[in-house]
């Protein structure tokens, strides 16, 4: 009888439980081995391994459940995807890079997981951009249950949902780990995040790595942390830590931390060798501890199973496996016209009529700047729709609600959120830490469940910690995963110099950074009535925005508005001729607007010369049917802007009419733009450096009469 209930049952776990648990196990090291093999036979391109990881994975695979939680997986996870639902059919058409595979369509290597109908959300290459994001996604549904009216709209809304993070030891170097925890700590949100410690980032041991050699221990002071430590080559005390991990976060207590002991039997990956920095006898201490054959042996000396049935479990996976392999190999590979899809939306065109109502649009009320009119839109758009939410730095009125009636608020280092958190309460406008990569990696998490983030960056000069975010993550998702995946937001960031005193990490100009990332739109307004508009679509837009607001043109009464109808809109790509003109044309966008005015006004009164003005108003897209058709009338283009000169928008804008127009120029293009340097403190050399009136109409002037 005694034997009879050994073989039911191990630990509260039933025999087919554990055998399923190693059948699992050993699917994933044979997957690792068949793509292994496929790499020397050069019929893949790339292999990294989950080897050693196993068992700690398909524990979190049986505490969680898949379609329902939310997965922010690292490379190595290959068996918790398994446990989770994916096939050997689908990783291997992962490996070959078919267009069948649901990680990424042929876009990314192999094991960067993916999976639209598990949860899995489309991981990349970058290590510990995941952490930020999964905290967001975290927070959609923090968000949705102080936000009743947004529930509906955020995906996978149940109040228990969970979101899984993982992350190998070396990872937790990143600064955007501690940034997620202080975050998810802070807020209480449910996520899991589960660090693989194998000892080894690539060839760089833990005590090299992480101060005392041990992550868990540093992460001890962070409140409502719940925190434990297994050995994740055992699988049945693995499910035993994270299921009380998992229920720490589905009661909404707070954050956990697992910290799993694993191994690496094989290299990094087939690009490294670990016998070059690891000794034999290390490597045979850690083969002792191989959780796929100690996990087979326990099951036999257990009396759960037989040598043979052992055997033949293998035997099966193994011609599973063999005939995933076939399926994968004769799979179709995606088509080379593909290549654009799913850069941008394929839904929502931000560039079509639908955005278009600019024409024939009444204004009313006295004149706003375009810090009100920009305020203003906020307010409509926070009214129309409850899914968006905005945050940043100082963005709040008074973070202490409780303060809120015996203060005037904050609201922006510009004023531009003034009120709104007053109006629409803290779960929707609320302050972020002064952390730039976690604005954004957050907002991204918070939008691949369908809240709409607009989040500000504080000043331009400060982007670059979220540039990693920005670059690699949010302009990215939608392609990399072959459209699976969106994360849609705008990112607001007041931009530029003339200011008196801005110097250098106040008055940089660095869009042609931003606009050469595909997926990303850029739009810079001049005016209040166009950051109106643009704003507008900007949020209603399905793409990635980022909204440059120039700090000058805030509050100048040249380019004030009255208030526009509340559904205003201007489309991206659509320039607006600020000033006709038949002997020459300027493109400018941003500041040098205005002075392109000046400077054309006075070339028409002191020399005759009758100046066209072009505001793009967007960078990406740009409007090239708007130069095209002025160049072909005036024959001489000059392109001014704020930026510097070499590798500035102009250059791009100058290649193109050389390329495109040639035949139609009298005239060298010429450019108009800030010396190749930064903005310095003292009003004498900041007017050196950025371009000004003069430098314009000098311009206008020899090229007038080339």
């Amino acid at each position: 009888m005694a034997t009879e209930i050994k073989a039911r049952e191990y630990k509260g776990l039933s025999r087919d439980e554990m055998i399923g648990v190693y059948r699992t196990m050993y699917m994933s090291r044979r997957i690792d081995d068949k793509e292994i093999q496929l790499k020397g036979q050069n019929k893949i391109f790339f292999q990294i391994s989950g080897a050693g990881h196993e068992a700690v994975l398909v524990a979190a695979g049986l505490a969680l459940r898949a379609g329902y939680d939310w997965f922010y997986p690292y490379y190595r996870d290959r068996a918790l995807c398994l446990q989770l639902g994916m096939t050997a059919t689908e990783m291997l058409l992962s490996a070959v890079g078919a267009a069948a595979d649901p990680n990424s369509h042929g876009r990314q290597m192999p094991s960067h997981w993916g999976h639209k109908k598990l949860n899995i959300v489309s991981q990349s290459s970058p290590t510990g951009t995941q952490f930020l994001q999964a905290a967001g996604c975290a927070e959609a549904s923090y968000r949705a249950s102080l936000i009743e009216e947004a529930r509906e709209k955020i995906a996978g809304f149940r109040g228990d949902e969970i979101v899984y993070c993982s992350a190998g030891d070396g990872t937790t170097s990143e600064g955007e780990f501690w940034e997620a925890l202080n975050t998810a700590s802070n807020l209480k949100l449910p996520v899991l995040f589960l660090i693989e410690d194998n000892g080894y980032a690539i060839s760089v041991p833990v005590e090299v790595q992480t101060a005392g050699g041990d992550v868990s221990q540093l992460v001890e002071g962070f409140p409502d942390l719940y925190l434990e430590r297994c050995d994740g080559t055992d699988p049945v005390a693995s499910l035993e830590t994270i299921r009380r991990a998992v229920e720490y976060c589905r009661a909404r207590k707070g954050p956990a931390l697992v910290h799993a002991k694993v191994i690496r039997p094989y290299s990094h990956s087939l690009s490294d060798d670990e016998k070059l920095y690891r000794p034999d006898e290390e490597r045979t201490s850690d083969a002792e501890r191989d959780p796929v054959k100690r996990f087979g042996a326990l099951l036999v000396d257990e009396g759960l199973i037989t040598q043979e049935e052992l055997q033949k479990i293998k035997s099966d996976v193994d011609r599973e496996v063999s005939e995933a392999t076939d399926a994968a190999l004769a799979s179709q590979q995606p088509a080379p016209s593909t290549i654009y899809d799913f850069v941008y939306s394929p839904d929502v065109d931000p560039t079509s009529k639908e955005f278009d109502t600019e024409d024939g649009a009444q204004t009313s009320g006295n004149p706003g700047t375009m810090v009100d009119l920009i305020n203003r839109c906020l307010h409509e758009e926070l009214a129309r729709d409850a899914r968006v939410v905005i945050f940043g730095e100082d963005v709040a009125d008074c973070s202490r609600e409780e303060n809120l009636e015996k203060v005037k608020g904050k609201g922006g280092v510009f004023k531009v959120t003034a009120n709104l958190q007053r109006k629409f309460g803290g779960a929707r406008v609320f302050n972020s830490p002064l952390a730039e990569a976690n604005i954004v990696g957050r907002a991204i998490g918070m939008a691949t469940r369908g809240l709409k983030p607009v989040v500000e960056i504080q000043f331009f000069d400060y982007i670059w910690p979220a540039y990693h975010q920005i670059r690699n993550e949010l302009a990215l998702m939608r392609w990399r995963s072959g459209g699976d995946w969106k994360c849609p937001l705008v990112i607001r960031c007041p931009v530029g110099g003339y200011l008196k005193g801005g110097a250098v990490y106040h008055s940089q100009s660095g869009d042609t950074i931003f606009t050469h990332v595909p997926g990303l739109r850029v739009v810079y307004p001049s005016n209040a009535l166009d950051a109106n508009g643009l704003l507008r679509t900007a949020i209603r837009s399905d793409d990635p925005v980022l909204f440059l607001e120039h700090k000058h043109l805030y509050r100048q009464a040249y380019n004030k508005s009255s208030y526009p109808p509340d559904g205003f809109m201007i489309p991206f790509g659509k320039a607006r001729t600020v000033r006709a003109g038949t002997d020459l044309t300027i493109v400018t966008y941003g500041a040098l607007v205005q002075r392109s005015l000046v400077a054309a006004k006075q070339a028409e009164q002191q020399q005759g010369v009758n100046v066209e003005v072009i505001d793009l108003r967007t960078l990406a897209p740009y409007d090239w049917e708007a130069i095209a058709a002025s160049v072909k009338r005036t024959n001489k283009l000059i392109v001014a802007h704020e930026d510097t000169r070499t590798h500035g928008f102009g250059a791009e804008v100058a290649a193109r009419v050389s390329e495109e127009l040639f035949e139609y120029l009298d005239a060298p293009v010429r450019r108009v733009a800030a010396t190749d340097t930064f903005v310095a403190y003292a009003p004498q050399l900041e007017d050196a450096i950025l371009p000004q009136s003069e430098d314009v109409y000098r311009t206008i002037t020899e090229l007038y009469g080339y």
